[in-house]
C-alpha cells in the first residue's frame, strides 16, 4: 500500500493591519485637545474666584502687619504719574499700582504700605512695605511671595532677627555686616544670605523712593 501523495499548502500570510485615515486621527486631536482646554478653563474659572479671594486676604493682612494694625485705610491708585483715589472708567482694580495709607483711630496718617517686587538669588522677592511718607521711615515689611534657597534665603521671611530691625530705620537703608554708629540707614545682612538680604534692601529702597514723592504730591494736590 503506497502512501497518498502529499500536498503543500502555503501559509494564509497575515492580513494587513487596516489603516487609520488621516482625517480621522486629525479629529481625535482636534476633539482630545478642545476637551482639555475646555477643561482647563473651566477649572480656571471655578477655582479663580478663591485665588483672588485668598490674594485679597493676604494683601490685607500684610497691610495690617507693616501698619501695625490702622483703624482703617484707604487706598489709592497709580494713574499715569500721580496718585487718585478712583480709577478711570474701566480700570482694573486688583491690577492697578496702589498704596494704602493707613489711619490711626483718630484719623491721623501712620504711614503706607505699597507692595514692591524684584529679583532675588533664585526668582522675584514680592514685599509689602510700610514707610512714612513724611520722613522715609519704615514701619515694617512682609514677605508676600519668594523662591530663595530653603534654609538660607528664606531667612528673609523666617529670621525675626532680620525682619524685626527694618521698623524705625529711616531710608535709604544700608546694608552692613555689623552694625556700628547707631546710623538708622542701616540694617544688618543676613550672614549666609547676603545675596537675599540685600536684594530685600533694594527692593525697600527703590519703592520707598518711587512712591514717597508720589504721596508727597498727592498731600499737596498735585503731580510730580
Amino acid at each position: 500500500m503506497t502512501d497518498a501523495p502529499q500536498c503543500h499548502v502555503p501559509p494564509t500570510p497575515p492580513a494587513e493591519p487596516a489603516h487609520t485615515p488621516a482625517w480621522k486621527l486629525l479629529l481625535t486631536l482636534l476633539v482630545a485637545g478642545a476637551a482639555a482646554g475646555w477643561l482647563i478653563v473651566s477649572v480656571y474659572n471655578l477655582t479663580l474666584p478663591a485665588v483672588q479671594k485668598h490674594a485679597a486676604e493676604q494683601v490685607d493682612a500684610a497691610v495690617r502687619e507693616v501698619l501695625k494694625a490702622p483703624a482703617r485705610w484707604d487706598t489709592l491708585y497709580l494713574v499715569g504719574s500721580a496718585l487718585s483715589a478712583k480709577l478711570p472708567a474701566g480700570g482694573d482694580k486688583a491690577e492697578a499700582p496702589k498704596a494704602f495709607v493707613g489711619y490711626d483711630s483718630a484719623g491721623h496718617r501712620i504711614g503706607v504700605a505699597i507692595t514692591a517686587a524684584e529679583p532675588g538669588f533664585q526668582e522675584l522677592i514680592n514685599l509689602m512695605i510700610g514707610f512714612d511718607p513724611a520722613t522715609g521711615t519704615l514701619t515694617g515689611y512682609k514677605v508676600l511671595d519668594q523662591q530663595e534657597t530653603p534654609g538660607l534665603g528664606q531667612r528673609i521671611e523666617t529670621d525675626t532677627a532680620f525682619t524685626h530691625q527694618f521698623a524705625g530705620r529711616v531710608a535709604p537703608l544700608k546694608g552692613v555686616k555689623v552694625l556700628a554708629g547707631g546710623d538708622p540707614s542701616q540694617v544688618q545682612t543676613i550672614t549666609g544670605a547676603t545675596i537675599s538680604s540685600r536684594a530685600v534692601i533694594r527692593i525697600i529702597n527703590n519703592a520707598v523712593a518711587k512712591w514717597r514723592p508720589l504721596v508727597q504730591a498727592y498731600d499737596r494736590g498735585g503731580q510730580l
